[in-house]
């Protein structure tokens, strides 16, 4: 089976496409060179219900809070200098048949740590991209890369995993926001 590229918009049934349920969301990106303090990008994930929005804090996975109580989602570690060239920065693994029944979509997000302070903004980053891959043998399911331009923006909504009864389907979002990983804490529900 070969990799689906999505656009921004474009969505694939990825249950129909792989009935597995342990996978390996990864992504990355590349700092434009010569941009002053170094870069550090930081990769999340939020588990929400139908209404959109999280029942506790423990529903948002990121470098702060690694893994979700269910064992559904677990963020696999901090990169600090997204220095990985064409490789993953930071990875996310889920095992969709752990994550609980009330959990409707997870919204896959990358912003940039103390941005406001550091004057830095994702019209700075090149080369962003989001990918599913089957974390037994690593067989690359999907890729979505980011082609916008974000010129102001310091968070991505990169993309979401909806969930219609027993199947899940991938959503390429594509969206920049101001006011970093903080503000989409708020927008979400999470206590920050």
């Amino acid at each position: 089976m070969e990799r689906v590229n999505l656009r921004k918009g474009e969505k694939v049934n990825l249950t129909k496409r792989s009935p597995i349920s342990k996978l390996v969301v990864g992504l990355g990106w590349a700092v434009n060179a010569g941009r002053g303090a170094n870069f550090d990008l930081d990769a999340s994930a939020f588990l929400l219900t139908s209404n959109g929005r999280v029942t506790n804090n423990s529903d948002l996975v990121f470098y702060g809070g690694r893994f979700h109580p269910s064992g559904a989602v677990n963020h696999m570690g901090d990169n600090l200098t997204g220095s990985s060239g064409n490789a993953d920065d930071e990875q996310i693994k889920l095992d969709l048949d752990r994550v609980p029944q009330h959990i409707s979509k997870i919204v896959f997000v990358v912003t940039i740590y103390d941005a406001e302070a550091r004057g830095q903004n994702f019209g700075q980053v090149s080369n962003a991209f989001i990918r599913i891959f089957d974390e037994q043998n690593s067989r690359e399911l999907l890729r979505y890369d980011l082609n916008e331009k974000f010129y102001t923006e310091t968070a991505v909504v990169c993309g979401e995993l909806n969930r219609y009864g027993s199947e899940w389907e991938f959503n390429a979002v594509g969206r920049g926001f101001n006011g970093g990983l903080e503000k989409l804490c708020r927008d979400y529900g999470v206590n920050v």
